[in-house]
C-alpha cells in the first residue's frame, strides 16, 4: 500500500489542484453513499423487490440528504475543469467536445449492455421475478441521467465561457432567475392551470447554474467576496423556501409525497448548490494543502480514474446483494420494509459490503472508461443495441 501511495505522489505533476480532485472526489462518493443509505428494498409475497426509502417513515432524515445531495459541487467542478481543457485543446472545439463526450458515453454503454444480457439470464436462469427485474433496472438507469444532463451542459461550454468572460459569477443569475419563475408557476397561485409539463423547464438552467458558476471560477471571475456572497444568500434562500414557502426538506423523492426536489431540481437545489459552491471556493486552499499528504491524496487520485465507474455500478454493487437475499426472506437492513431504527443500523452494517462489492465489480468494468481502440464496428454496434433494448425495458417502454 506505501508503494502504492508513493508511486502515485511522484506521477502526480506539481501543478496539479489537488483541491479540485478532491472537491469532485468528494461528490463522486457522495452518489453511492446517499443511494446506498437512503435506498431500501421491500419484499412482496411473491418474493419480488420494490423500491422503498427510509425517509418515508423517517422524516428527520431529511437533513442527511443536504450533505449528500453534492451534485451542485460535481457540476461546479466540472464547469471549473472544462475551462481549463478547453484552454489546452489543441484540435477544433468540435474535436475537443467529441473526446469528453466519448468519455462520458463508454461506460454508460457497457452498463447498459451488461444489464441487457444480465436480465434474461437472471430471469430465465435464475427465476429472478421481473418486478425485481424491473425495480433493478429502475435503479441501474436512475444515476445515468445525470450523465445525459452533464454531457448537454459540457457541450455548451464554449457558450458558458463567454458568458463569463462577459457577466463574470453573475452569469448563473438568469439560470437562477428562470428556476424561480417556473417555480412561481407550478407551485404558486396558477398551479392549477400550469401543464405538469412545464417543470421539466427546470433541467437545464437547474443543473447549468452550478457548472456555470464553475466556468465562471475557472476565468477567475469569482472572487472570495463572491464566494461568501454565494454561500450567505445559497443558505438564507434555501431556509426561507423551507420555512416560509413549503419546500419539501428532502433533497431526494420520497415515496408517497406529491412534490420532489431533484426530478427535475427545484429553486431549492440551487441555493443548496450556490451555499456549497461559495463553501467550497472559500475552502480550496485549505483543502489544496491537506492533499498534499500523500496517504490523503491517494484515494482522491483512485476514485478520479474510477469516476464513472462508480457512478455507472455502485446500484448495480447493492443489487448484487440484495437479489441473492430475496431468496432467504426478510434480512434487516437489505431486504424489508425500511421502517425502524434497527433498519438504519442494519444498514450502516451492510455499507462495507457494499464498497467491496463495487471495488470487485470495479475491476472488471472499469475497461469500459478506457478508449474501445480493440472493438471492431461489429462489436460497437451490438453494444448499442443491447443498450437501447436495456433503456427500453427500463423505461418501461417494453
Amino acid at each position: 500500500m506505501n508503494a502504492l501511495v508513493e508511486r502515485i505522489e511522484a506521477r502526480t505533476p506539481v501543478h496539479r489542484d489537488r483541491a479540485i480532485d478532491g472537491l469532485r472526489a468528494l461528490a463522486l462518493l457522495a452518489v453511492p453513499t446517499g443511494h446506498w443509505l437512503l435506498g431500501g428494498f421491500s419484499l412482496s409475497s411473491d418474493g419480488a423487490l420494490h423500491n422503498a426509502s427510509p425517509l418515508g417513515t423517517f422524516g428527520g432524515l431529511a437533513p442527511v440528504s443536504w450533505i449528500l445531495q453534492m451534485l451542485g459541487i460535481f457540476f461546479l467542478v466540472g464547469g471549473y475543469a472544462s475551462v481549463l481543457s478547453y484552454r489546452k485543446r489543441k484540435g477544433s472545439t468540435g474535436d475537443w467536445l467529441k473526446g469528453r463526450l466519448a468519455r462520458l458515453g463508454r461506460p454508460v454503454l457497457g452498463v447498459t449492455a451488461v444489464w441487457a444480457v444480465l436480465l434474461p439470464l437472471l430471469h430465465h436462469g435464475f427465476g429472478v421475478p421481473g418486478d425485481t427485474l424491473r425495480t433493478a433496472s429502475t435503479l441501474v438507469i436512475q444515476p445515468l441521467w445525470f450523465v445525459g444532463v452533464y454531457t448537454v451542459v459540457t457541450a455548451l461550454t464554449p457558450l458558458c465561457v463567454r458568458a463569463a468572460r462577459r457577466a463574470g459569477v453573475w452569469a448563473a443569475a438568469p439560470l437562477l432567475a428562470s428556476v424561480a419563475v417556473v417555480d412561481f408557476l407550478r407551485y404558486g397561485p396558477y398551479a392549477d392551470a400550469v401543464p405538469s409539463w412545464l417543470s421539466l423547464l427546470n433541467i437545464l438552467p437547474g443543473w447549468l447554474f452550478a457548472y456555470q458558476l464553475g466556468v465562471s471560477w475557472g476565468e477567475g471571475r469569482v472572487t472570495r467576496r463572491h464566494a461568501w456572497g454565494l454561500l450567505l444568500g445559497g443558505a438564507a434562500l434555501f431556509a426561507a423556501l423551507l420555512l416560509a414557502f413549503g419546500y419539501p426538506a428532502s433533497m431526494v423523492g420520497v415515496p408517497g409525497e406529491a412534490r420532489t426536489n431533484s426530478h427535475p431540481p427545484s429553486l431549492l437545489v440551487l441555493a443548496l448548490a450556490a451555499a456549497q459552491s461559495g463553501a467550497a471556493i472559500l475552502l480550496r486552499d485549505r483543502l489544496g494543502k491537506l492533499l498534499k499528504r500523500p496517504a490523503l491524496w491517494a484515494p482522491v487520485v483512485v476514485v478520479n480514474l474510477s469516476a464513472m465507474t462508480i457512478l455507472c455500478w455502485h446500484q448495480t454493487a447493492m443489487l448484487a446483494a440484495a437479489i441473492p437475499a430475496s431468496y432467504v426472506g426478510e434480512v434487516p437492513g437489505l431486504v424489508g420494509a425500511p421502517d425502524s431504527v434497527g433498519w438504519i443500523l442494519a444498514r450502516l452494517a451492510w455499507m462495507p459490503l457494499f464498497a467491496g462489492l463495487l471495488v470487485l465489480i470495479g475491476r472488471y468494468a472499469r475497461g469500459f472508461e478506457s478508449p474501445w481502440t480493440g472493438t471492431g464496428r461489429t462489436r460497437r454496434t451490438a453494444a448499442g443495441l443491447l443498450a437501447a433494448g436495456f433503456a427500453v425495458f427500463a423505461l418501461g417502454l417494453a
